[in-house]
């Protein structure tokens, strides 16, 4: 089930694409959310994002991506793309393709093999349609090199420099993603599949070919190390649902003859994939994944040619999110591990990992938060985006596991919530870790009311983190509550096996992890067990109204885009894939597993006060299922509200809405939990 967008844990989840339309939306919502949160008291300051980071293949400069801030109207006014030297031996300077420009938005930047060009999207005269552009980086000349009409995302340089690959979906009538809001459906609902194609373009003469088959949608792509072939992760049919039965191929960058190298077992997903240095195999990720963009499970590599694929981490106490092969025999990954961010290394003949560094923050190389770095050729330097509850975003750049900050522009700005602590303990055998975030000013000798905030997915995993403006739980702490947020079983950080530990089982066991967790939270700090609330988005959602059909001892609830019938649900949203890996069959074949797990099937339980609020298209968890639960819930006089935002999807993007959303919930809770 799709997760919160963006997670507290991270930043909005765009699959790391940097949708150029989308992140204009974002801008805007930087602005307002600081200025919101300033008059709400839940920060000072203005908090200067970054989004995207990419070290040059030399080691020898930095680029990246930020706001453009207007400092005489104190607003954004686009993005804009900036080079230093990683030593920071010259001042940062644009690069653009019109720097006189403070209205563009430019993004998805990728080096040259020769460290003197970069390729990047910018919309300039075109408001609503992004174009790839390559500039020169000593001299700041940028050349268009497209002039398409539609969705174009993650620009690749070839290895030997001539040109340049990328995704692109023809006359798209929509942002891509599953996130993004639906389009209305009126008339005959069948009909035209957009798909993602792999295009690629002579930087010489601008020539554009589209080579991928008309009839599959790219997710990812990697080119060869010759420049010849690319890997693609790819399926038939429509590209939000089908990501969940996507397999890997390769195709010759000359013909339009895919290859099928490697398809996963229906239960598991894959991405991620790398050709090692000397193409003769792919490495990639495979686990269980609910999200596309959001990555974990193990290290697989196959040969190029196909043949059996090999699990090099089999039973790592960690979920992999992303990797990079050093050596024909050794690849360096970026990881999920027990709540923490991490980084590691593994031997690919013999499968021996070594833990590098893993801290408790988040770590990334894009606006999407999942952990990854840039690194250069070699792996001799690396950099990314850091960030946690204590300390807003910033560069670092360094050898692997000895970074330094790079910039500094957050510095000065202090959160105005609580600390956040890594919490452990047990449910039987089994050990289970989350976060706890204190309330502000906390006094020891006061009694505090606290709020569980399960978290989306189910398959992600909560990190310490700064958080965007969206469904941000942590102003909870700067309204006086505890705010506990769980990674029961399902969750990523631990072993593979404890990312699978909820199929066939949603409610079940995760549900008592969590509870498991409260219990031991009560236990050991001066919180008020009759002064407990829940909350969540999405999976999060789900969980919060099962909770409150299995249990009285949460006082309010706040379901944010939940999921009340997992029977009706099957046939209402818009990514059904994901749920045959997790409940073994379709609805149709076993409707008795799907009810097992529906808090409708125990909707006479409950009791606990329950705000609904959810987006009126979305796609991944649609409102009928938000109102179902509230129609239910009035019918039996539970007291209830239910709130459909116009014309949003399972990510809000008007700065209203996002506001609106969180001071209801806070006002619901404050009512609950807080009135004498």
């Amino acid at each position: 089930m799709p997760h919160a967008w963006p997670r507290e844990d991270e930043k909005a989840v765009l699959s790391a694409k940097m949708k150029l339309k989308i992140l204009a939306c974002l801008l805007l919502l930087f602005v307002v959310s600081n200025v919101c949160a300033q008059e709400s008291g839940i920060r000072a300051g203005v908090v200067k994002s970054f989004y995207q980071v990419a070290i040059s293949p030399d080691g020898k400069q930095l680029a990246w991506v930020q706001p453009l801030y207007n400092p005489t109207s104190q607003s954004i006014t686009g993005s804009g793309i900036f080079v230093q030297p990683s030593d920071a031996s010259a001042p940062p300077k644009r690069i653009s393709a019109d720097a006189s420009e403070e209205h563009l938005d430019e993004n998805s930047i990728a080096w040259s093999p020769d460290c003197g060009s970069l390729a990047f999207l910018s919309n300039k005269g075109a408001p609503s349609q992004p174009q790839l552009y390559v500039a020169d980086v000593k001299s700041g000349t940028a050349l268009k090199l497209t002039s398409l009409v539609g969705d174009l995302s993650d620009p690749a340089w070839s290895p030997e420099g001539t040109s340049v690959a990328f995704l692109f979906i023809e006359n798209a009538p929509r942002s891509a993603g599953p996130q993004m809001p639906m389009t209305e459906e009126t008339g005959v609902v069948e009909g035209r599949v957009y798909e993602q194609r792999l295009a690629i373009v002579d930087v010489a003469s601008g020539n554009v070919r589209q080579i991928s088959p008309a009839d599959m949608y790219v997710y990812e792509f990697n080119w060869s190390p010759d420049s010849k072939n690319f890997a693609l992760i790819a399926a038939h049919g429509a590209g939000d649902s089908n990501w969940y039965v996507a397999q890997l191929y390769t195709l010759q960058a000359n013909a339009a003859q895919l290859e099928s190298v490697y398809r996963p077992s229906s239960s598991l997903q894959i991405a991620d994939p790398r050709w090692s240095p000397d193409g003769k195999r792919i490495g990639f990720i495979s686990g269980i994944m609910s999200d596309e963009g959001i990555i974990g499970g193990d290290i697989f590599v196959v040969p190029a040619a196909g043949g059996s694929a090999q699990d090099i981490t089999p039973e790592i106490p960690a979920s992999p999110s992303d990797l990079y092969w050093q050596r024909p025999d050794k690849i360096t990954f970026a990881e999920n591990i027990d709540g923490n961010a991490g980084v590691g290394e593994v031997d690919v003949p013999s499968g021996k990992v070594l833990q590098i560094w893993n801290g408790p923050e988040s770590i990334s190389t894009s606006y999407s938060g999942e952990p990854s770095i840039s690194l250069a050729a070699g792996g001799a330097t690396s950099a990314f985006i850091a960030n946690s509850a204590a300390h807003a975003s910033e560069i670092w750049v360094g050898p692997v596991g000895r970074w330094r900050q790079f910039t500094h522009d957050n510095d000065s700005l202090q959160p105005n919530w609580g600390a956040m602590k890594s919490v452990h303990w047990m449910n039987g055998s089994m050990r289970i870790q989350g976060w706890l975030m204190y309330p502000k000013d906390y006094d020891a000798r006061q009694k505090y009311p606290m709020i569980v905030v399960p978290h989306g997915g189910p398959a992600s995993e909560f990190r310490s983190a700064w958080p965007s403006d969206f469904f941000n739980t942590h102003e909870l702490s700067a309204h006086g509550y505890f705010v506990f947020y769980p990674n029961p079983r399902g969750s990523f950080g631990e072993a593979e096996a404890f990312a699978q530990g909820n199929i066939k089982d949603f409610g079940y066991g995760d549900f008592r992890d969590i509870m498991t967790g409260v219990d031991e939270v009560i236990r050991t700090l001066p919180v008020d067990k009759d002064r407990i609330g829940i909350t969540g988005w999405s999976y999060g959602g789900y969980m919060t109204m099962w909770a409150v059909t299995q249990t009285h001892r949460f006082r309010a609830a706040v379901s944010g885009a939940g999921l009340a019938n997992f029977q009706s649900y099957y046939g209402e949203n818009d990514i059904d894939e994901w749920m045959i890996p997790y409940f073994g069959a379709s609805v149709y074949d076993d409707p008795a597993i799907y009810a097992r797990s529906s808090p409708i099937t125990f909707i006479k339980n409950v009791k606990t006060p329950t705000l609904l609020l959810v987006g009126e298209r979305d796609g991944e968890c649609p409102a009928p299922q938000s109102r179902e639960f509230w129609h239910a819930l009035k019918t039996l006089g539970v007291k209830t509200q239910l709130v459909i935002y116009p014309g949003e999807g399972h990510s809000f993007l008007a700065s209203d809405h996002r506001r609106d959303l969180m001071e209801r919930t806070i006002a619901w809770f404050d009512r609950y939990l807080k009135a004498q």
